[in-house]
């Protein structure tokens, strides 16, 4: 009986107790670096609205019924030069975050990456501002013009489709004002 509990109950005990400790540990510090995280985050999130949309001074979050299924959030800017959009597609490599700045006027100032899984040299060029740079001064009409990344047509047409809905939401929401 000695030898059972020494051999096998024993290190079930003491393997279960530093599983709870492990465990605790991690919850307390999930709760205290998760607001800390949340702020870093929406910091970034402000800093890279401004990057799109940079002649706008605040920002505000709009909900109209039925999103694109790219578009995860939009936000206007206060002082009315255009919107913002958060877009979330799927690449080669996994979910690409896209943000997306389109000026009142429907023309957009700028598009950025915000995190990707891309393969390192093909897809991840579409965070690249050559890339992204092709979008700048694009419509709904003229977002043709924009080329596809050789080697990478499946990262570059999962970004171009997430502008594309982009517009359908910057649509939805100029005919909900």
């Amino acid at each position: 009986m000695k030898d059972t509990f020494k051999n096998m109950i024993k290190p079930v005990l003491v393997l279960t107790c530093i599983c709870l400790v492990v465990t605790a540990l991690l919850a307390y510090i999930n709760t205290v670096t998760s607001p800390i995280i949340a702020e870093a985050e929406q910091k970034a999130a402000q800093e890279a609205m401004a990057e799109v949309l940079s002649e706008a001074d605040s920002f505000e979050q709009v909900t109209i019924d039925t999103l694109p299924e790219r578009v995860t959030e939009i936000y206007r800017s206060e002082n009315g030069t255009g919107y913002v959009f958060m877009l979330t597609t799927k690449g080669y490599g996994g979910d690409m975050k896209l943000i997306c700045g389109i000026k009142a006027d429907g023309t957009i100032e700028a598009c950025k990456t915000l995190s990707h899984s891309e393969t390192s040299g093909l897809g991840s060029k579409t965070a690249e501002d050559p890339y992204r740079n092709q979008y700048i001064g694009k419509t709904s009409d003229t977002l043709n013009e924009v080329d596809a990344i050789s080697g990478a047509t499946i990262s570059s047409v999962a970004y171009k489709s997430a502008i594309e809905e982009a517009f359908e939401a910057f649509n939805k929401v100029k005919e909900a004002e």
